[in-house]
């Protein structure tokens, strides 16, 4: 009971901090500690050789970028890509120690900092530590900053090609979305993203989406039979929707964001019933092969113009002071990425659940996917 309580009051303390976070979002004034150097500048390693191993999300860090580093630190980055939080979870728990820097979702984070698959950093004493937002401070899953930067944050709703499916306008909630049955529809392969929305739809508060009431996955279960999207895969979204194959989408803000640039159609759909707020971070695990490039790597990109860079390229806003001056001026007026005041309501964190009910969010997921 008392662990349920603790539980509650984190996931309390996080929903308050939403309003905060949602205000530093582009075009917005920034506040934050300055860029004073951080605290142990003379422990920080001043250069580096050989490579860093990165495990990142799909099409998640600028080629360019990746460029500029290299010629910049002598550093070579080496790059290799997952679609879900639960796909990097099992690589680190199987053994694989060939990662410098992952990048992990807030709830992640604090998954593997209980598991000990992380090793601390101390990312406020890094030369660029001081340039955090205040929002991306005393976070719920790491709160000194001892193991994680922050990379990008953003939220999960749905992307509508109006022109090519006129219908999909007409989707305004969850529940719309897992029952309208529209041609052409994709969804993320993320559990936590798929079996929230479902639990949203079928009347779950945002409060209790780490509930262990069985019943109500069971509902979710129910919801998600019916629910036979053209393609399930968190990787090429972007480019399904550019090309057409794809209409109708779960989707990530900043992904929105990119698939307007190249169809202006495409709309981002707040559903009604809510939707998630997450962040990305960059975390070094344990066992990696060279402690001293990841933390180059990571201070690097932590630069308010790296991350602004990073920004323009990804399409979401991160948690750096100063970079806003660096974003392109598409991503302070899409309502995509500066979520409009009518819709600041619908937003909260992604939900941190114990064991118990991320057990009952597996079994929910597999038991779909394995019913396509």
């Amino acid at each position: 009971m008392e662990s349920k309580k603790r539980q509650r009051a984190s996931y309390a303390a996080a929903l308050a901090a939403v309003t905060a976070l949602l205000l530093t979002a582009c075009g917005s004034s920034s506040t934050g500690a300055a860029n004073n150097g951080g605290g142990s500048a003379g422990a920080f390693p001043t250069s580096g050789t050989g490579e860093v191993h990165i495990y990142n999300w799909t099409d998640y860090i600028d080629p360019d970028q990746i460029t500029a580093f290299t010629k910049e630190t002598g550093i070579k980055v080496v790059l290799d890509t997952f679609d879900s939080n639960e796909t990097a979870l099992a690589k680190l728990q199987s053994g694989a120690t060939g990662y410098d820097v992952v990048f992990p979702s807030d709830y992640m984070v604090k998954q593997m900092i209980e598991l000990k698959l992380l090793q601390k950093i101390d990312v406020t004493t890094f030369p660029n530590g001081g340039g955090l937002k205040t929002t991306m401070q005393g976070v719920y899953w790491d709160p000194k900053r001892e193991y994680s930067a922050p990379w990008m944050y953003g939220t999960t709703g749905i992307a509508c090609n109006t022109k090519a499916e006129p219908k999909c306008a007409n989707i305004k909630s969850w529940h719309d979305w897992f029952t309208v049955g529209l041609p052409k529809m994709d969804s993320l392969k993320d559990q936590t993203e798929v079996v929230s929305a479902a639990l949203r739809a079928t009347g779950v508060a945002a409060a209790d989406l780490c509930t262990t009431d069985k019943s109500k996955y069971s509902a979710a279960a129910d919801l998600l039979k019916g629910f036979k999207p053209a393609v399930i895969d968190s990787d090429s979204g972007i480019e399904r929707v550019i090309a057409g194959t794809s209409n109708v989408r779960m989707a990530w803000n900043g992904s929105t964001h990119r698939m307007t640039e190249k169809v202006p159609s495409v709309e981002y759909i707040y559903p009604s019933e809510g939707l998630n707020l997450w962040a990305d971070n960059m975390v070094v695990p344990v066992g990696a092969p060279d402690l001293d490039n990841a933390k180059i790597f990571i201070n690097w990109m932590m630069d308010p113009k790296n991350a602004a860079a990073e920004s323009n390229f990804t399409g979401y806003d991160n948690g750096i002071v100063g970079s806003d001056a660096f974003m392109n001026a598409s991503m302070k007026s899409d309502p995509a990425v500066v979520v409009p005041a009518d819709k600041m309501a619908l937003i909260s964190p992604t939900p941190a659940c114990d064991q118990a009910a991320r057990d009952l969010y597996t079994q929910v997921f597999t038991t779909w996917l394995g019913e396509q």
